[in-house]
């Protein structure tokens, strides 16, 4: 292979026939001229394949892959390459002799004093350290150690090239954005160490290799209440920054009041609702016609709730389906007590198991007589976090399953705790095959990489069904199912039924029209499909106009309504479950991405805040907000500075 060597910083890759101190394995010279690095490995030309150009690459901790080469191809040079490596700890480059190996010092390696910032500025941001770690002396005689004549930064510098790395990364995020179309975004407030935050990431599917991008843009401070309109002013503020504010399809959050009523006040009008608005204003109209002439308005009211609702502007509005199934799961699941039964038994299994939770949690003594006994430390359930109760029923019917109710039992005794009857095992049994589907669901929702919005419907629909299966094999947990199937109809009942998210579940070759066979949800989706393929075309190409007014007008009727018909036809007649499949229907490609860009859950924003955790510890209460965000956004948006 005729190829230029890659360059590296650390070593100029050339070639090293002249200069074998350059070779990283100089004993193989003879066998092997180096030729560069490429990634992690180094380049390698064998000299016994000569004339023939054979390239090798071998990584760099292991010369394995040029064994493997001289065993395939040039099996009686083994002993040779043998004898060179064996002669390696003894100071030659072959076993009858030669000259001797220099091992290569730390000074003969050098970088620039650029290049040295740049690297302690991605330690500090990757590895999340205090900015004074630059000040520390091990550190500062680490760094000369390998650098002497490097001037090693002060706290102050650190702080000042982490605030410049952050404006160059935000401008590449901006010409990033730029190009693209659609943008979803997840938000959330945060507080830690009595200071509040609002956290936003955005999400987009670049349109040639179908690829989820995650970025974060920002993690600011938040003063005073988080009323309504702080929410709105700030989240106008971050999508204004970044240019993004007209291309946000939606906007998912958790259930908060304050975010429901900023989205109400702010946001653009759902499609559905104002339909239903304009007609109701029609009839009313209609009635009291004769009124509306008469009656007198009040101008300056009018015009000040107009401004109030114009002040800031935001994108379409979704509620998180892993809080609205949180919910379920939770509240919506303890009105299956009202069976007095299931009441009973689930208090009592459940008052034993906090005991023991309850134990683990507080005292390491009780959690060494549990590791000890089970191999296993038990889960202890959190209110806040999703699935943690069921994770913690399934460790205690592991460590019965794996070590036997004997383990258990030890353990009760141990921490003078009761013991699980029976009929409260078999509960526990049922209690997390029911909540099993519900937990899966959780899982599938709140993915960020592989998931869109089309994953939405068919999962809470899939979910039903599963529950209406366990409730003829479910013994002690049929209120249960009863009560998730109600809070499930109760709370995803108009997103079940929304046009959009059913158009977004059969635009997904995954799904099509497999997942239901309620046709009346079908028609709603292929009805809104339709329609909006056919405005489509249209604005899609505003400057290709045909000439005059006219011809412009009843562009329509030149086939582009059957064009697009065709396309959508094509598309569901494919039985291929690969996203490239839509790049063959552009039409259907640009409506597919426009609503599967945005993501069912708001985890995304979660996880940031998982990471401000890390760095806004208690240590490190008195961190400024501006250079904590600063280190947040560096940190998660690694590939953009």
């Amino acid at each position: 292979m005729d190829e230029e060597p890659t360059t590296s910083t650390e070593l100029e890759p050339v070639p090293c026939s002249s200069d074998s101190e350059r070779h990283p394995w100089p004993y193989l010279s003879k066998l092997f001229e180096f030729k560069g690095s490429k990634n992690d490995s180094w380049r390698f030309q064998c000299v016994k394949c000569l004339p023939q150009r054979k390239e090798l690459l071998a990584f760099k901790n292991s010369p394995s892959n040029l064994k493997k080469h001289i065993e395939r191809k040039h099996r009686p040079l083994l002993k040779e390459y043998l004898a060179a490596t064996s002669s390696k700890k003894k100071g030659t480059l072959f076993a009858d002799g030669g000259s001797s190996i220099k091992q290569r010092k730390l000074e003969d390696t050098k970088a620039s004093q650029k290049t040295i910032d740049l690297a302690v500025v991605n330690f500090i941001v990757q590895g999340l350290h205090p900015f004074g770690v630059v000040e520390q002396t091990g550190f500062v005689d680490l760094i000369h150690c390998t650098q002497p004549d490097y001037t090693v930064m002060s706290r102050t510098t650190l702080r000042e090239r982490i605030d410049k790395c952050t404006k160059q990364m935000k401008e590449k995020l901006k010409n990033a954005m730029q190009t693209v179309k659609c943008i979803a975004t997840t938000t959330d407030c945060w507080t830690a160490h009595r200071q509040s935050f609002i956290g936003v990431t955005a999400h987009w599917i670049e349109p040639d290799t179908l690829e989820r991008k995650f970025v974060a843009l920002a993690c600011k401070r938040l003063k005073g209440t988080h009323s309504y309109d702080v929410l709105a002013s700030a989240l106008n503020d971050i999508h204004s920054e970044y240019n993004i504010r007209e291309k946000i399809v939606r906007t998912t959050t958790d259930n908060a009041s304050n975010f429901i009523k900023a989205f109400r006040v702010y946001a653009c009008e759902d499609e559905g609702s104002s339909t239903e608005d304009e007609s109701k204003g029609v009839n009313d109209s209609e009635e009291e016609d004769a009124e509306e002439e008469t009656e007198g308005v009040e101008v300056e009211a009018l015009m000040e709730e107009e401004d109030e609702c114009s002040e800031y502007q935001l994108p379409k509005h979704h509620r998180c389906a892993c809080h609205v199934l949180n919910l379920i799961s939770t509240v919506d699941a303890r009105k299956a007590e009202s069976n007095v039964m299931y009441k009973k038994i689930s208090r009592a299994a459940f008052a034993k198991c906090s005991a023991l939770w309850n134990k683990s949690a507080r005292s390491s003594t009780a959690a060494e007589v549990i590791e000890r006994e089970c191999k296993l430390q038990l889960i202890c359930p959190v209110e806040i976090r999703w699935n943690s109760l069921f994770l913690a029923v399934e460790r205690i019917l592991r460590i019965i399953r794996e070590s036997g109710e004997g383990a258990v039992r030890a353990v009760t005794i141990a921490l003078k705790v009761p013991m699980f009857s029976p009929a409260e095992l078999a509960f526990l049994s049922d209690y997390a095959s029911t909540m099993n589907p519900v937990s899966k669901a959780l899982n599938i929702l709140q993915g960020e990489v592989d998931v869109h919005m089309g994953w939405l419907v068919p999962t809470i629909t899939l979910l039903t069904v599963k529950l209406d299966r366990l409730q003829t094999s479910s013994k002690f947990c049929q209120p249960l199912i009863s009560a998730l199937q109600e809070g499930i109809q109760q709370r995803f009942g108009k997103m079940m039924n929304d046009p959009e998210l059913i158009s977004a579940s059969i635009l997904l070759p995954k799904f099509r029209t497999s997942w239901t066979s309620n046709e009346n949800l079908l028609k709603l989706g292929m009805d809104y499909i339709k329609r909006h393929m056919e405005e489509e075309p249209a604005l899609s190409s505003p400057g290709s106009h045909s000439g005059s007014e006219e011809e412009d007008f009843f562009g329509l009727m030149k086939g582009n309504v059957h064009e697009t018909t065709k396309q959508l036809d094509a598309y569901l007649a494919n039985s291929s479950t690969s996203m490239d499949i839509l790049k063959s229907v552009p039409t259907v490609f640009n409506l597919s991405l426009k609503l599967n860009t945005p993501l069912p859950a708001s985890a995304a924003c979660e996880r940031m805040f998982s990471t401000a955790g890390h760095i806004f510890s208690a240590k490190r209460g008195r961190l400024g907000s501006k250079s904590f965000e600063n280190q947040l956004l560096l940190k998660l948006n690694k590939n953009y500075w």
